[in-house]
């Protein structure tokens, strides 16, 4: 195993080891409440389930953040405080997934069934995902309230979940369940959908908790961030959409649904604007219906106009452009630095899960 390696893996672990502790505070907490023994059975593999798993990206980047703006290594006191911050974006996505899927009729997430696939679980997924939003609030309450930033942490949490929100709005409304009107697609919609249901979220979210941690408080160092991070955000959503299509399940630990469930994703946008009109009828009469024949049919348009070909052309301009962005930044002590967002890149560039 190479030091990189070596180094990465031991970094996770470190990170990792800190979510026993705080899922042992929230049992604790409401074990206090007077709680039955089979509820906090309940919470505990709410927890289990759908926290862990991940990759942890989102989690990871605010300690990897915090630690560049901070110039070295973390107190004991700030990693443990920058890898709660990290679970609790960590807890965000569960709850997003868990809702999420129910929404899209999925089937499998990180490798397993999704939650409300599992035997007794079902609806009460939803339960159980508004549960690890509550998880969050606690948290920071317990751990934050004293520290001056306190009410900025909450108001990006409060802001994220809603723009997200906004985003999984779009995505369902321009393709709603069992109504096929291809014209309803663009590649406009699938950038809104990008910044608003991922980009906020999984980018911009874990470095502006860091930097509100770090002490940084110029209005315009967050604006520049969020002019880097949110470009981030949809090359990385894009990812998502041909990873959908193109990944190895036994590596992104999902199966494809985004051509059976009609979503207006960056694969069947680009393939209408470079389709000939037989190739379009195929994917008017096939895009978005639950049946493996149609699926086929529409991978097989896919592959004619060569979308592996356009996304690889696709992620290495917006590699280009993206890190255009990053030497643009004026580095200054106590303020925004490279390494932040070049870090954060590396962690999508030519990802393949």
């Amino acid at each position: 195993m190479s030091a990189a390696v070596s180094n990465g893996q031991d970094r996770r672990d470190r990170f990792t080891a800190v979510f026993p502790k705080l899922k042992r505070e929230l049992l604790d907490f409401v074990t206090a409440q007077g709680f039955p023994v089979d509820a906090i059975s309940c919470f505990q593999r709410n927890l289990d389930y759908n926290v862990l798993g991940g990759k942890l990206i989102r989690g990871l980047s605010v300690v990897d953040t915090r630690e560049i703006l901070h110039g070295g290594s973390l107190s004991e006191d700030e990693y443990f405080k920058s890898a709660l911050l990290g679970w609790c974006v960590e807890l965000l996505q569960a709850f997003f997934l868990v809702y999420d899927d129910i929404m899209d009729f999925s089937i499998t997430r990180r490798g397993q069934p999704c939650w409300y696939k599992v035997e007794g679980v079902g609806m009460l997924a939803i339960r159980d995902a508004f549960m690890l939003e509550g998880a969050i609030f606690h948290l920071l309450k317990s751990h934050f309230r004293k520290e001056p930033y306190y009410v900025d942490l909450l108001e990006l949490f409060h802001e994220t979940t809603f723009q997200t929100e906004l985003g999984q709005l779009i995505d369902l409304i321009t393709a709603p369940e069992n109504h096929f009107d291809l014209d309803r697609f663009s590649l406009s919609k699938v950038q809104l959908i990008a910044i608003y249901k991922s980009a906020y979220f999984s980018c911009y979210l874990p470095v502006a908790l860091a930097m509100h941690m770090a002490g940084i408080k110029n209005e315009a160092a967050f604006k520049q961030a969020q002019d880097i991070l949110i470009p981030i955000g949809e090359y990385g959503q894009v990812q998502d959409d041909y990873l959908d299509c193109y990944g190895v399940p036994e590596r992104t630990g999902k199966i494809g649904t985004d051509i059976l469930d009609n979503k207006c994703s960056w694969n069947v946008n680009v393939a209408l604007a470079n389709c000939t009109p037989d190739q379009r009828k195929v994917l008017d009469e096939n895009y978005g219906r639950k049946d493996a024949v149609c699926e086929a049919k529409v991978k097989k348009v896919f592959l004619a106009v060569d979308i592996p070909g356009k996304y690889t052309v696709y992620e290495q301009e917006s590699y280009e452009k993206i890190n255009g962005l990053i030497n643009a930044i004026n580095e200054t002590p106590g303020g925004l630095k490279r390494d932040v967002f070049r870090a954060f890149l590396a962690k999508l560039y030519k990802r393949t899960k």
